[in-house]
């Protein structure tokens, strides 16, 4: 395993918006000498990167962007018992690998990239790595993949799960909302309307929704992103707008929708921005399994007959300043995609 290729493009700060150097760079580092590596504009400047054994049936991919900021990596040598960055210990002697994408995503790049080694090292063919970009700000690689390509039989993505297969994901639904108020003096507050006393009344209606709880992905969750309201502090704020996220269920999709449409009025402008709905996925019998609650490329790529989804590393430590992944994590993950190829295909 060649862990100073890890420590090469973890090296590239391939934060969203600045991804082609990495794609470039993975144009040659995947290169091997029985594959045919190919590039594709995404059309944003970004590239993805298509590493093909023979006509692939059986495709590995994941993403090469990453959150910002850019966090440079670090290779520590530790022992059985040592405290991990997100809380536990080691379970056995191991390399702790830190910085920005070591689990989301380069870990997956690497793992895959392996595994995909070993199958050309058993003669194994028609099958591919593909590394897309602009996973993290709208999946605008993978829309460009299934705009252009032919897709396959399956794909698994690569995501940190634990190493365990993912069996269902929540979907997400995005709105901009606008809330507006009516400016007046701050000492005269009964002149005006505080749009940002109104933003608080609708979020308590949010918060008092009784999402119905389902079966395999639990509770509907929301969040606020965006949130903006410039008044001065002595004038009562005239205007508040922000970005609601859900993270939405089977038993919840549809009803977000609908609820949302509902909480429209005149002083309350909703603009609906779409997302993904959520998914079931492809799992192997026998590996452990998982539901999630993030997005991936993975509904995007609808011209595979099965998608996967399964990698190393957690999401409790992705996006975060303490994101890590361990040598072993990686260890364990090239022989599970081996072994999820075998399965599924015949060498």
């Amino acid at each position: 395993m060649d862990i100073n290729w890890f420590r090469r493009i973890l090296s590239i700060d391939s934060s969203s918006g600045r991804e082609r150097e990495m794609g470039e760079c993975l144009a040659g580092f995947l290169s091997t000498p029985a594959n045919k590596v190919e590039t594709y504009e995404v059309g944003d400047g970004t590239l993805n990167v298509f590493a093909k054994w023979g006509e692939p049936r059986f495709v590995f991919c994941t993403h090469c962007d990453t959150v910002p900021p850019y966090i440079p990596p670090a290779f520590e040598d530790i022992s059985a018992g040592a405290s991990l960055p997100g809380g536990g210990t080691a379970a056995c002697n191991d390399t702790l690998i830190t910085g920005r994408g070591t689990c989301d995503a380069k870990g997956q790049i690497f793992s895959m990239f392996e595994a995909c080694k070993m199958l050309e090292a058993e003669g194994c063919r028609d099958f591919g790595l593909l590394v897309l970009a602009g996973e993290e700000t709208g999946s605008f690689g993978a829309k460009a993949y299934t705009r252009d390509c032919p897709g396959a039989e399956t794909v698994i993505v690569g995501e940190p799960t634990d190493g365990k297969m993912v069996r269902a994901s929540k979907g997400t639904k995005s709105f901009g909302v606008k809330i507006k108020g009516r400016p007046c003096h701050s000492g005269y507050p009964h002149l005006g309307e505080s749009a940002v006393e109104k933003f608080v009344d609708f979020c308590n209606c949010l918060k008092a929704i009784d999402f119905p709880e389902d079966p395999v992905l639990g509770p509907t969750t929301w969040n606020i992103g965006l949130l903006r309201s410039d008044n001065p502090q002595n004038i009562l704020s005239p205007e508040v707008g922000f970005r609601l996220y859900f993270r939405t269920t089977f038993a919840s999709d549809e009803l977000v929708c609908s609820l949302m449409e509902k909480m429209a009025r005149e002083d309350v402008e909703i603009t609906p921005f779409g997302g993904d709905t959520p998914m079931e996925y492809f799992i192997v019998e026998g590996l452990p399994v998982t539901t999630v609650s993030f997005g991936s490329d993975a509904p995007r790529l609808e011209r595979f007959s099965r998608r996967a989804l399964c990698g190393p590393g957690s999401i409790a430590v992705a996006h975060t300043d303490k994101e890590y992944i361990l040598l072993s994590d990686i260890e364990k993950a090239v022989s599970q995609y081996v072994k999820i190829f075998h399965l599924c295909m015949d060498c």
